[in-house]
């Protein structure tokens, strides 16, 4: 990191717990995490790790119980539910292992509906979907829903989706976990594209040994604490 700069995101002591009836979980213990702006990071571990919950709150779908989780440099901790929903809109996108496309919309109208959330001017927005749709693969297919398409091609739509807005990072959920090799590599040259050409920031959570021989960074967590920070050859 660069003498004066902040990274893009940071987790400082970050602790989460669960009550499970009368049972204490916890799921985080005191994690601190930073990421730079332009990574290709990788988030591995075993299931219970904590890698889902650390991108709940990376994601501000869930508070910390201690800690800070900043986004850019602001803390996420004192924003309100209107504030953080903004944010995810605005500066946060999305790639989840189910796609989560909305099955009554075109490919088109999913990736568009960030930017008419946004208010974005109807050209702008033409412009800009049509123009992502054809960079993820799927110039022709803008107006098939998601039960038109395969699996790969509604995560090329998620992955549209994601990046409409110029997120300042990009919070990948086992993206590859639902498709076939070819596929899964496919999805990775794409990504892969957007980091490099782009400048997109990428941090996935995964198993995938695919999506972590890709990666420039490692992450393990283990525990609820990171085991392991390794950056990768290039």
């Amino acid at each position: 990191m660069t003498e004066g700069t902040q990274p893009i995101l940071a987790l400082r002591g970050v602790t989460k717990l669960y009550r499970q009836g009368s049972v204490e979980v916890q799921a985080l213990r005191g994690l601190d995490l930073a990421v730079e702006a332009g990574e290709f990071t990788a988030v591995c571990g075993p299931s219970g790790s904590g890698k889902t919950t650390m991108l709940n709150l990376i994601g501000a779908l869930d508070r910390p119980s201690a800690g800070c989780v900043a986004l850019e440099g602001r803390d996420l901790a004192p924003l309100s539910r209107r504030e953080l929903s903004r944010l995810r809109r605005d500066r946060i996108g999305f790639v989840f292992q189910a796609y989560n496309l909305l099955p009554i919309l075109t490919a088109y109208e999913n990736a568009e509906m960030v930017l008419c959330l946004q208010g974005v001017d109807l050209d702008q927005r033409r412009k800009r979907v049509l123009g992502l749709l054809a960079e993820v693969g799927l110039e022709g297919l803008e107006d098939r829903r998601p039960d038109e398409l395969s699996g790969g091609q509604q995560q090329r739509v998620a992955i549209a989706r994601a990046i409409a807005s110029n997120p300042a990072v990009v919070l990948a959920d086992e993206p590859t976990a639902n498709v076939d090799s070819d596929t899964a590599e496919n999805l990775l040259d794409i990504m892969e594209g957007l980091n490099r050409e782009r400048g997109v920031t990428f941090l996935f959570s995964t198993h995938d040994p695919r999506v972590m021989a890709r990666a420039r960074r490692i992450v393990q967590i283990v525990d609820g604490r990171v085991h392991r920070d390794e950056p990768q050859a290039p």
